[in-house]
């Protein structure tokens, strides 16, 4: 089959991919010129009996708990036919604002149901992409394209329903993934008509390896950078200097933001540095500055541009930016006529207590912090997921990674709940006790029946909720109580 993008979206019920559970996805197929090929596709995946929604996500998408259940399939279910979606030779999976969200949402779901969380990215000249950086590529280099929405402060929204609103584009069901999905085709295709080179470019460059040449063809050289981690005050953009691969992560290169003055890089001690690098910017001591060093991921689809495109930016829009030639430029001669801060940069991002920060104790949540599985386990998860769709019950298999034992249970008890045992059934209801009840909530943790309720009765007491979201906030009640393990 031919070279195709498949346009996706999820809805879900929390924020944060790695703990919260996916409730809708939906997605089409279009040939490269956008033109669709595809019927569509929209699928529900039921919850599992371990967790708790959050109350707000349900309130935004509408998408109740009991809902997904009648509607939906099994998690297992559902990530498979996605994975086979995705697998076709030739596919780049595309969305909105998709690989930090989105793409997260995939690779636990593969994860959490024994896939490998990764193949369908890049095997059989597969690749993935991400729309939200081209629209901020617009605007930092063709404003006048598009029509540009406003936050209150004057800042440039890059809100999909608000960019569809301001620029005639149907979006008529903002947080359904099948109008999401259109909306973003739509807003594609507006681009590519008023931007082509833009488009192409951008497009082109989503493959790691045409960022690594873009990166090898300016070494030395500043390059336009554009990335939800700069304000959207200033364009989500900076010109930045490529200073150091990352210690850690091959796929990493750690850029300075040349808004500010490298001095500091040389003045302040590595310690120094990582306080102002890692440290949240509310929690960071008075008087000490934010230090603009980001890194750039080579295989994130990152939109990076040489700083010749900008050529024809007028000086309004450049000031709007916060984007000074003549600062620039002394900025590049303090770093082009100084040592190289390659190894000290290095040192600064080659901390062992960063990564602990990030250690993860469960099974479940260690996709990340746990390594990738060999080709024996793999063919050992593929050999379980048979087992199990045939009525199975996998017996005797040996693992090298020691995460796999606990999540061919939980697959097995979430998924296949008919094939457990009594004594797997009694470790089934012990582990929801454990989960359900200690969820606290905070810092983008599990939901706990406390931190549940205590949330429904926040949002239950506010006086201007419509009659459809108390009926929401009541099914959420019910829903909580039929799955309280007693």
């Amino acid at each position: 089959m031919n070279d195709s993008i498949f346009w996706h979206d999820y809805e879900t019920f929390g924020a944060n991919p790695k703990v919260d559970r996916p409730a809708q996805f939906a997605g089409v197929r279009t040939d490269f010129d956008l033109n669709i090929v595809s019927e569509p596709v929209t699928i529900y995946c039921q919850p599992s009996d371990d967790y708790l929604p959050n109350p707000e996500a349900c309130l935004i998408t509408g998408i109740t708990p009991q809902f997904a259940a009648r509607n939906g399939v099994s998690e297992f279910e559902f990530i498979s036919t996605i994975n086979e979606i995705f697998s076709q030779p030739g596919t780049c999976v595309a969305g909105y604002n998709s690989i930090r969200f989105d793409d997260e949402v995939t690779r636990y779901a593969l994860y959490r149901n024994l896939f490998d969380p990764y193949a369908r990215e890049w095997q059989n000249g597969n690749s993935r992409w991400d729309v939200i950086d081209l629209v901020r590529l617009v605007y930092v280099l063709q404003p006048e394209a598009i029509i540009w929405p406003r936050k209150e402060d004057g800042a440039p929204s890059f809100r999909l329903e608000e960019l569809t609103a301001e620029n005639g584009i149907g979006h008529t069901q903002a947080h359904d993934a099948m109008s999401d999905v259109y909306a973003t085709i739509e807003l594609a295709r507006l681009i590519k008509q008023r931007c082509p080179e833009l488009y192409d470019f951008v497009f082109q460059h989503r493959l790691k390896r045409k960022v690594q040449q873009l990166l090898h063809d300016n070494a030395n050289k500043p390059l336009l950078h554009v990335s939800s981690r700069y304000p959207a005050s200033v364009g989500s953009c900076a010109v930045v200097y490529p200073l150091a691969r990352h210690p850690v992560n091959n796929n990493g290169v750690v850029v300075f933001d040349l808004r500010q003055s490298p001095e500091l890089l040389y003045t302040k001690t590595v310690e120094e540095i990582r306080l102002a690098v890692f440290t949240a910017r509310e929690d960071l001591p008075e008087g000490v500055e934010r230090i603009g060093l980001k890194t750039v991921h080579i295989n994130k689809c990152p939109v990076l541009a040489p700083t010749s495109m900008m050529a024809k930016l007028s000086s309004d829009h450049l000031s709007a930016l916060n984007l000074n030639g003549s600062v620039l430029r002394e900025h590049i001669h303090t770093l082009r006529s100084n040592p190289s801060l390659e190894e000290k940069i290095q040192e600064v991002f080659n901390d062992p207590a960063l990564a602990d920060r990030f250690k993860e104790s469960d099974p479940e949540f260690m996709l990340y912090s746990g390594g990738f599985f060999d080709d024996h386990d793999k063919r050992m998860m593929s050999q379980v997921r048979a087992l199990l769709v045939n009525g199975n019950s996998p017996v005797g298999i040996n693992f090298h990674d020691s995460r796999l034992a606990e999540l061919v249970f939980r697959l097995k008890a979430r998924n296949f709940p008919d094939l457990l045992e009594e004594d797997e059934y009694e470790r089934w209801e012990r582990h929801k006790r454990n989960r359900l009840f200690s969820g606290t909530g905070t810092q983008d943790g599990l939901l706990g029946f406390d931190a549940f309720f205590s949330t429904l009765e926040g949002l239950a007491v506010q006086s201007q909720m419509k009659e459809n979201d108390r009926h929401i906030l009541e099914e959420l009640k019910y829903y909580a109580e039929s799955i309280f393990p007693y």
